[in-house]
């Protein structure tokens, strides 16, 4: 059964740093690509980062490019989003999902239900 477990969220200044984590379950982790999403009230869900199965391209939204650097451990079936910088616009709940990747990054399909988030609330 595949699980998706994130953590590491939490109350940060703005300008202040975080790590989430991403544990997956129940598939091939090695295969997929995969990336970050975030849902703040009143908005949709959206894309944030991505980074392929192996690791070797990464994709980041225009809106943390420079802030936010995705990575990942096949070994441990984890993938990790370090955020910097943060800012009280990137308070959200965040989320990850094995993803397609299209051209030039996450196509924004993704193939397993979500899991549980983890909150990031950015405020002085």
């Amino acid at each position: 059964q595949v699980q998706l477990v994130e953590s590491g969220g939490g109350l940060v200044q703005p300008g202040g740093s975080l790590r989430l984590s991403c544990a997956a379950f129940g598939f091939v982790f090695s295969s997929y690509d995969m990336a970050w999403y975030r849902l703040a009230p009143g908005k949709e869900r959206e894309l944030v980062a991505g980074i392929t199965n192996n690791g070797g391209s990464t994709w980041y939204a225009d809106f943390v490019k420079g802030r936010f650097t995705i990575a990942r451990d096949n070994a441990k079936n984890m993938v990790y989003l370090q955020m910097s910088s943060l800012k009280p616009e990137d308070t959200a709940v965040y989320y990850c999902n094995a993803v397609h990747w299209g051209f030039a990054g996450p196509s924004g399909n993704y193939y397993y239900p979500w899991g549980q988030g983890t909150q990031v609330t950015v405020s002085p």
